[in-house]
């Protein structure tokens, strides 16, 4: 029997740790849906329906939020009980906020010439530093155990995904 009380983790067999094998979460996530999957729940009461229709969310939310290192991050604050304080606490070292101001300036730049290349490179350096501090995080998290580092981290790639989506709505609107 499932128990909605159950973490993400605890859901889909895994250690609750940042270093997640993506291929055992995802056979996992498959397992589960097979499991709970509302169409094999089709010829059953209304009450069972919605049983199934609950677990299959919670199933879809708990994959998209493991599979995703950022929310991975944020959930296993949560679970740990810290908070990421995205909007009360934005204190930063100043090398990082010199860099995303430059990384803005070069994006509102690239985007006004509407430069193709300038764009397509700053993804790239966007990728690699967020690379980065995803590797940053594993450590923080599962040899550390650093969970003040690990929410500043969190909230340092939280803008690089912001940043990203910009450039990537940039260069959406460059193609149109």
């Amino acid at each position: 029997m499932l128990d909605m009380k159950q973490d993400f983790f605890e859901l889909f067999g895994l250690e609750p740790r940042f270093a997640v094998d993506l291929d055992r979460l995802e056979q996992a996530y498959l397992e589960m849906q097979g499991k709970v999957h509302p169409d094999r729940f089709a010829h059953l009461s209304d009450a069972e329906k919605r049983l199934s229709m609950q677990w299959a969310t919670r199933a879809n939310e708990a994959f998209r939020t493991l599979k995703s290192p950022l929310a991975r991050g944020q959930y296993l604050l949560e679970l740990k009980g810290v908070d990421p304080a995205f909007e009360t606490n934005t204190a930063m070292s100043a090398e990082f906020l010199m860099e995303q101001m430059e990384w803005r300036e070069a994006l509102e730049e690239a985007r006004e010439a509407a430069d193709e290349d300038v764009l397509d490179d700053l993804a790239r350096r966007i990728r690699r530093d967020t690379k980065g501090l995803v590797e940053q995080l594993q450590a923080e998290f599962d040899t550390a155990g650093d969970l003040e580092a690990a929410a500043d981290t969190v909230r340092r790639l939280k803008f690089l995904e912001k940043l990203q989506h910009e450039i990537n709505d940039a260069l959406t609107a460059l193609e149109s």
